[in-house]
């Protein structure tokens, strides 16, 4: 494999998701199906097997389903034919560098080795960063549909800037594809792909519950903190774990402290925290989107001394720092997406789109609802996994999502010995 916005989640790590800021857009670096999967997205060489070749007007069409994905990419082969037959350059626009380091070290890499393993070369798909910039996206997809694209991976910084690009795309007769989040508002047709947002939140809900439980926090005190509320895969977590806190609030189990606006930069994070720990020194725990901002949130508590395995906070993306502070015990645990699996399966869509080929039901795996457009997107939706000390070894080490070596540095070295790791 490798990795796990984002996330937005997206993932970030070490996946790709969608992870959102992986953890963009979560957590991180916040790249993505809707289906339902039988197997974990999060476990690598699962060995899933493609369904049978289906039948339409161009001769027989490889068909593969959203948890035929596997680490080693072997997969994507099948779709050499198609993108022998496809036409146009596929560009893939991703957003910055600084919400989750996923996109460098995770989405970009694999979205190439997935196009290559489809037997594209280098000058059909271009990859491109937007280091944080709506107008350098802007710029980048037009000079992507000035090069002769016919598809479009749009990993949107935000809805309005997202929705501008693809009508200028669709205008054009580009085909689109969301990538790990979605454009609200985006264009008619278009394809999302990503993780079960819900399912993430409602991973972190659960992680903070059982976190609590086990570290034994009386009268949990609880600080909701959010992702980035332009961001719809900030939602999606929020609606997940905001369900499953609600009736710990409801029967007075917890208190509900706040739920302050949300962001995925780090450092404004870790002010919003301070400003709410100031005003209200009960909160003894956090819910955290991903694991950079959880990562700003425990180096402030680390500053006031706060021990280790007494105040819970959450993440996504398994990042390295995220993963290093569950070691430390300062984070309960993190969302594994893996991003290979997200990667292969945007690289497969955009491939079928560019052949002109209806994008097989099996890929295909669901619909996510746009607000904005009033409309449900056809989406290809991946499963993620909540990763602890626990499974961490069988997961993310497993998968290669982080190495040993960088993983198990000094300070954690003991607790990884302890988890299996090494």
């Amino acid at each position: 494999m490798k990795l796990v916005r984002g996330t937005k989640g997206r993932l970030q790590v070490v996946k790709m998701s969608k992870v959102g800021r992986m953890t963009r857009r979560g957590g991180g670096l916040t790249f993505v199906v809707a289906m339902t999967i039988t197997a974990l997205a999060a476990c690598s060489n699962t060995g899933g097997t493609t369904t049978p070749t289906s039948t339409s007007s161009g001769g027989a069409v490889p068909t593969v389903s959203a948890s035929d994905f596997t680490a080693d990419f072997s997969v994507m082969a099948k779709l050499k034919s198609l993108a022998s037959q496809g036409k146009g350059l596929i560009g893939v626009l991703l957003p910055d560098t600084t919400t989750s380091a996923r996109y460098v070290t995770f989405d970009a890499p694999y979205l190439a080795k997935a196009f290559q393993a489809a037997g594209l070369s280098s000058s059909q798909f271009k990859v491109d960063n937007a280091q944080g910039s709506a107008s350098t996206m802007q710029t980048q997809a037009e000079a992507d549909i000035t090069a002769g694209a016919s598809v479009l991976l749009v990993d949107a910084l935000d809805s309005g800037s997202g929705a501008a690009i693809e009508a200028t795309a669709t205008a054009r007769g580009v085909k689109v594809i969301d990538y790990d989040r979605l454009v609200k508002g985006g264009a008619a047709g278009r394809v999302y792909v990503s993780f079960d947002n819900v399912k993430v939140g409602t991973l972190i809900g659960n992680g903070e519950v059982s976190c609590i439980a086990d570290w034994k926090v009386s009268k949990p005190n609880i600080l909701i903190m959010d992702g980035d509320p332009t961001d719809n895969n900030a939602k999606l977590f929020a609606q997940g774990y905001n369900a499953v806190l609600k009736p710990h609030f409801d029967s007075g189990e917890y208190v509900n402290v706040g739920e302050p606006a949300g962001t995925w930069t780090p450092s404004v994070a870790q002010t919003t925290f301070a400003q709410q720990l100031t005003a209200h020194p009960n909160i003894n725990a956090v819910v955290t989107p991903n694991d950079d901002n959880a990562n700003a949130v425990i180096a402030y508590l680390q500053s006031k001394q706060i021990p280790a395995k007494t105040f819970p906070t959450t993440g996504q993306d398994a990042s390295l720092s995220g993963l290093q502070n569950i070691l430390k015990g300062y984070q309960c645990g993190t969302v594994y997406k893996p991003i290979y699996f997200e990667a292969q399966a945007a690289a497969a869509v955009a491939i079928y789109l560019r052949a002109g080929k209806t994008v097989p039901a099996a890929l295909v795996n669901g619909k996510t609802h746009d607000d904005t457009a009033g409309t449900d997107v056809d989406s290809s939706l991946l499963t993620p996994l909540w990763v602890t000390t626990k499974n961490m070894a069988a997961t993310v080490v497993k998968d290669g999502a982080v190495t040993v070596a960088n993983l198990c540095v000094t300070q954690v070295k003991d607790a990884c010995t302890a988890a299996g790791i090494g």
